[in-house]
């Protein structure tokens, strides 16, 4: 039987120059009203909603929809090594169902702690540098019957499930501001040719309030052109 598998959306707001946050990691708000309530409709649209842990550090966010109709989501922090603090509003609000991915390498008085807080712990399998292995992760969630995934962040997440082909659509809102050094929405994919750029078979564009949305839907990936 073919294990179940995750529809994965990938959103996030950013500036003109693709910066998500400014240099000293400040990000809210970087879309208007209308962008946030975008947001909003994306997570109700979604069975879980995913961060990094250090999203949670720089934000505290709570992940739950305020400003759309429908329910919240399951919300999932990427946290390899549970530095969540335990103070963090996804722990204590009670607002929606929160799990916490990590791996086995995780002190044990940390799971304790973060489940006595209100988390379930969820040990995934680490990739190469010891981190949670997102495409692992995603199929766990899938197998418990999360089948649509939206991440909103940080980078480094945004940038892993592009880099392992695990997400299917992209929204991004484009906010018309210019932060200059900041942190980008997207780290190394490893791509040093245009021709092995990631592409989309789908594209739209539309205005919503003073941003433009970027939403498109990914191509299938093809194999190096290493003759060109």
């Amino acid at each position: 039987m073919n294990p179940r598998r995750a529809r994965v959306t990938i959103h996030y707001a950013q500036s003109l120059d693709g910066r998500i946050a400014t240099r000293t990691g400040h990000s809210q708000w970087i879309g208007g009203e209308a962008s946030l309530r975008l947001a909003h409709e994306l997570r109700a649209a979604h069975d879980a909603v995913m961060v990094g842990v250090g999203t949670v550090l720089a934000d505290n966010p709570r992940l739950t929809v305020r400003l759309a109709a429908g329910a919240s989501p399951v919300r999932v922090i990427v946290d390899s090594h549970l530095r969540l603090p335990l103070d963090a509003c996804v722990l204590r609000d009670n607002a929606a169902p929160t799990i916490v991915a990590t791996t086995a390498d995780a002190p044990v008085h940390r799971r304790n702690a973060v489940a006595e807080g209100g988390a379930r712990i969820l040990e995934v399998a680490s990739d190469e540098a010891g981190r949670v292995d997102l495409a692992a992760l995603v199929g766990q969630l899938a197998e418990e019957g999360l089948a649509s995934i939206l991440i909103e962040g940080g980078a480094g997440l945004i940038t892993s499930a592009l880099r392992q082909g695990i997400a299917e659509r992209v929204v991004v809102c484009i906010a018309p501001k210019v932060v200059g050094a900041g942190v980008e929405a997207v780290g190394a994919l490893e791509i040093d040719r245009l021709n092995d750029a990631l592409t989309f078979q789908t594209v739209r564009f539309t205005p919503l309030g003073d941003d433009l949305i970027f939403d498109g839907w990914l191509a299938p990936r093809q194999a190096p052109d290493l003759a060109a």
